[in-house]
């Protein structure tokens, strides 16, 4: 995708397979505001007063990131996943938990957990399910085809860092769990952040973006 109109029209089709706007965002990594001005562009909307993925006045910025050329392919995924599991093995040589953000956050988890040599764990965030309104209104939840938390240290990876919302929804998952993240991991972090609700947060990419005023 290189451009906005390509967005668009990937979201239309998104859309139109049934995906939630949570979904979409998910799989289109932009953050769900962003996801719903896409979806009602491709409905014909032209007011841009809600998110968009341009800049300019009246709109808010977002920043896509497509990194399919190294998800489509097992072993740049495989590569990928170990730069991050170099980062978390700084961490906690006692940790051996890793629980992976679905979609897209698990098969990188797989690899983590691989690397390290930890049990691996699935969550799926609240986003999943979201059209409109309070995403508190919605629930996420542990896979049980996965390990569980069982009071346990893990570490948290996923794909990219766009508000944080859903890293922090999951930290809030799994200590409700009696479980105890002490690091997490993504491949990019749109935000810049070093933690979130009290954890670490790597990265293998930090965005930052310059806004000048000529």
């Amino acid at each position: 995708m290189k451009n906005v109109d390509d967005l668009i029209a990937n979201a239309s089709e998104l859309a139109d397979r049934g995906l939630s706007k949570g979904e979409i965002a998910d799989e289109l990594n932009v953050s769900r505001e962003t996801a719903s001005w896409l979806v009602d562009r491709a409905g014909g909307d032209t007011d841009t007063s809600t998110a968009s993925a341009g800049s300019g006045d009246g709109a808010t910025a977002d920043i896509h990131v497509d990194w399919s050329a190294i998800g489509r392919d097992s072993a740049r995924l495989s590569y990928a996943g170990e730069a991050m599991a170099d980062l978390l093995s700084k961490v906690d040589d006692d940790v051996d938990l890793t629980i992976g953000v679905e979609k897209a956050g698990v098969p990188l988890a797989t690899v983590v957990a691989r690397a390290l040599d930890t049990d691996l764990g699935a969550y799926a965030p609240a986003k999943h399910q979201w059209e409109e309104g309070d995403i508190a209104d919605h629930g996420g939840g542990f896979s049980r085809n996965f390990a569980g938390i069982r009071d346990r240290e893990c570490y948290v990876v996923d794909d990219i860092v766009t508000s944080g919302t859903t890293m922090a929804e999951t930290i809030t998952a799994i200590r409700e769990q009696g479980g105890e993240p002490v690091g997490c991991c993504v491949l990019v972090d749109k935000k810049g952040r070093k933690e979130i609700e009290g954890v670490p947060l790597y990265s293998l990419i930090n965005v930052v973006r310059v806004d000048r005023e000529d």
